[in-house]
């Protein structure tokens, strides 16, 4: 399984991307969608609103199963990816490039800190 060494991760498996400019950008990581299988619908109801971190942001439907999305991090949703309506099956193909799901302005950066290097989102996984 690819897990990017620069990325940051959640016990729910989304992963975090800090863009440098005060936003960061935010998916499922790639055993995540290999665990829910073919991904067939992306819901995010939170567009434009602020969200603490560990709220639910929206769901991912596969085939088999319903998955809600959890902010890794407090901040407001500023925009979503979305090439993910037409071709949600982006999220299994390439879930940290072109199957991102969100990106959002982050409320207080020194939430990164807490989040888990991918050293560390091995040991929950394996």
């Amino acid at each position: 399984m690819n897990h990017p060494k620069e990325l940051k991760y959640t016990r729910e498996h989304e992963w975090v991307r800090d863009n440098g400019d005060g936003t960061a950008t935010v998916g499922i990581t790639d055993f995540a969608q290999s665990e829910l299988g073919d991904i067939v619908f992306v819901e995010i109801d939170k567009l434009g609103e602020a969200v603490e971190k560990d709220e639910s942001f929206g769901t991912v439907e596969a085939v088999k199963t319903v998955s809600e999305l959890f902010m890794p991090v407090t901040g407001e949703i500023i925009s979503w990816n979305e090439s993910l309506e037409e071709e949600p099956e982006l999220i299994n193909n390439d879930p940290y490039d072109k199957g991102w799901m969100i990106r959002i302005k982050i409320k207080d950066a020194s939430q990164l800190k807490l989040l888990l290097s991918v050293d560390d989102y091995y040991q929950i996984i394996s």
